[in-house]
């Protein structure tokens, strides 16, 4: 803001105030050649919504070291063309233009280094020190060699026109080689090169990828940026737009957008997913950011609406669970699932924690009937966030770098056992899954639940499963001696450790 007399007369470099601007009855001028920072123009003339010729001269930064010559041939047009007379003109002085331009440190070695030799009449030759000065002299440099330096190094003062693009030693050789001669200088390359490839990292994430689009997701990108409403939120200092002001702290809200926008288009359901980096903010000001891998799932993809009357099948959480597990089980990932609430996204009675290694790595669960009945979505929509980078090291530990080898099929016949039980329903039936493989070890070849029922006939506080489970081996057809002994162990270790009531 600029003043005269503690009055604010205009807003300084972009627009100039009523009271003083120039009109027919004007007859004293003041002439201000001046010089505003860049960066305060630009956020004066955003914040006030005003653009003017001066606020696009200023912001782009102007020469400094003409600003005497500028006032002057002003001056000089109006005594030419307007009859005016000079009454006052303040001193500039005579150093500003040195002391407005960049003085950088220039070595003959590191132009060498960086141009390579010069071929000239088929002499090959370095660039000698004469040429240097010669050429950046042209160009309005002053260089001052430096005497106590044993290899030829040069103080270069860069031209005041030139400060804004002469910063550092690098700019001032490539005007060397510009001015020079880009054809003078040898052609060459590397005397050694290699095959470029993949890193590691991008080579598993591309598997990843391409099994989550095997499994029917298309791949989804959002901006980075995102409301600044929520905690956690790191603000930018000057955004571009409101609703884009603060980086964003997941990737499940762009996914339900993505939904949203999809379903009002007319376009259908949507199965997609994500790889993205997510900021975060502690409340003691500590930064984070990190990878994410998340996924939305919802509505009927299917093209066979004709057999349902043009009415479209819900998707369930069972099946949304087995997309998910079908894509961890082509890339031979170990994942356990455990009921969890931790995720205020999704249903607190549908979630499940996604354990890798013991830790908890992510979260898969059905959008939360709140944010379902905001967004006016069907409840039927599932999400998954996982934490990239975990599931990563995973991949190349269990399966990036191994080779998948070829099992082959028994030609012998199975052996199938159904086994009933009634069970606590805190129980997870993952933890009963385990138990029995383990316990079943080679001979165990599957074990499926076929009947989950709570209702007349079960006890009060339990519910009843039954599984099938498939015995087989590959070098022979087992009778009743081999699979009984293994099957009532497993029978055993239910008992004993679940306290499950045996039916069957």
């Amino acid at each position: 803001m600029s003043t005269a007399n503690d009055q604010a007369v205009a807003l300084a470099g972009v627009m100039g105030g009523e009271e003083s601007e120039v009109d027919d009855s004007t007859t004293n001028l003041v002439l201000e050649a001046a010089w505003f920072d860049p960066v305060a123009v630009r956020r004066s003339a955003r914040g006030q919504s005003l653009r003017s010729e001066a606020s696009t001269r200023y912001e782009r930064g102007v020469n400094r070291a003409e600003l005497e010559l500028a006032c002057q041939r002003a001056i000089d047009l109006i005594l030419e063309v307007a009859g005016g007379q000079v009454v006052c003109q303040a001193a500039q002085r005579s150093d500003q233009g040195r002391q407005w331009s960049n003085v950088i440190e220039l070595r003959l070695v590191r132009v060498n280094q960086l141009l390579g030799p010069t071929l000239v009449d088929g002499t090959e030759d370095e660039l000698g020190a004469a040429e240097v000065e010669q050429t950046l002299t042209a160009l309005g440099c002053e260089l001052e060699k430096q005497r106590s330096n044993a290899q030829t190094t040069w103080t270069v003062t860069v031209p005041p026109y030139r400060y804004r693009d002469l910063e550092r030693e690098i700019d001032l050789i490539e005007e060397v080689a510009r001015l020079y001669g880009y054809e003078k200088f040898k052609d060459s390359l590397p005397g050694q090169s290699g095959l470029g490839k993949l890193s590691t990292e991008q080579r598993l994430l591309r598997k990843l990828r391409e099994s989550l689009r095997g499994a029917g997701l298309t791949e989804l990108q959002h901006y980075s940026l995102g409301s600044p409403e929520g905690e956690g939120k790191i603000k930018l200092a000057n955004p571009l737009l409101a609703e884009y002001s603060a980086l964003r702290t997941e990737l499940l809200t762009g996914l339900v957008d993505a939904f949203v926008f999809n379903r009002e288009q007319g376009n259908g359901a949507l199965w997609g997913f994500e790889t993205g980096r997510v900021f975060a903010a502690a409340a003691d000001g500590a930064l984070s950011e990190g990878d994410r891998l998340a996924g939305i799932l919802g509505g009927d993809v299917s093209t066979a609406g004709w057999l349902r009357g043009g009415k479209d099948q819900p998707l369930g959480w069972y099946e949304a669970k087995g997309v998910l597990e079908g894509v961890f089980q082509r890339l031979g990932l170990k994942v356990d699932w455990k009921a969890d609430s931790a995720n205020t996204m999704l249903h607190p009675g549908r979630t499940a924690a996604l354990v890798l290694r013991g830790r908890t790595q992510g979260w898969f669960g059905q959008l939360h009937p709140a944010v379902a009945r905001d967004r006016d979505l069907p409840s039927q929509v599932y999400l998954f966030d996982l934490d990239l980078h975990a599931f990563l090291t995973a991949l190349d530990d269990d399966g990036g770098r191994k080779v998948s080898l070829l099992k082959p099929f028994s030609s012998f016949p199975a052996s199938d056992r159904d086994l009933a039980f009634f069970v606590d329903p805190a129980v997870p039936v993952a933890d009963l899954v385990t138990l029995m493989t383990k316990t079943g070890g080679k001979l165990l070849d599957g074990v499926e639940l076929f009947d989950d029922y709570r209702g007349k006939g079960v006890p009060e506080g339990q519910r009843s499963l039954a599984f099938r489970l498939v015995y087989r081996a590959g070098d022979r057809t087992l009778s009743d001696k081999d699979v009984d002994p293994v099957h009532q162990k497993l029978r055993e270790q239910l008992v004993k450790k679940f306290k499950v009531e045996l039916r069957s």
